[in-house]
């Protein structure tokens, strides 16, 4: 995963909840999934609209993870969403997981999703719309070509 030189234009926090830790006292590792998951809809909510999932829904394909290092409850932490690469029907989501205290990366996520239509249940081309917010939001007009 090369990161550096990703620049993270959204980020939310995320609340974590006395039961995301485990045994160990550190936040669990299958909650970064969780947490990854609400804010990658967040993101899609602010840049291409609430009305996104209604038109197409998207389907991760796969899903790779770095544990830098725990997190501790009740730590405050940050989640940072940019979308990396657009492909013909997938693109690259870029997230991470940082301490919203120190800046520390905690965690780092790479996810390649797949646009599907709603009616048929079938991968299509991304639509430009959504190419097209995605870069203006990105600052990247090299994502909104096909």
């Amino acid at each position: 995963m090369e990161n550096s030189t990703i620049i993270f234009h959204h980020q939310m926090p995320a609340q974590l909840r006395f039961s995301d830790v485990d045994r160990f006292g550190h936040v669990n590792n299958s909650v970064y999934f969780s947490l990854f998951d609400m804010c990658k809809t967040r993101y899609f909510f602010d840049v291409v609209g609430k009305d996104f999932f209604e038109k197409t829904s998207t389907v991760i394909v796969h899903i790779d993870a770095n544990f830098i290092s725990p997190v501790y409850f009740p730590d405050e932490i940050v989640i940072q969403t940019a979308i990396s690469k657009l492909g013909h029907k997938s693109f690259t989501v870029i997230q991470r997981a940082i301490n919203k205290r120190t800046g520390d990366v905690k965690c780092e996520c790479e996810t390649v999703m797949v646009m599907v239509d709603n009616d048929i249940k079938k991968s299509v081309d991304i639509p430009q719309y959504f190419r097209s917010a995605v870069a203006a939001f990105e600052q990247n007009e090299d994502l909104a070509k096909q």
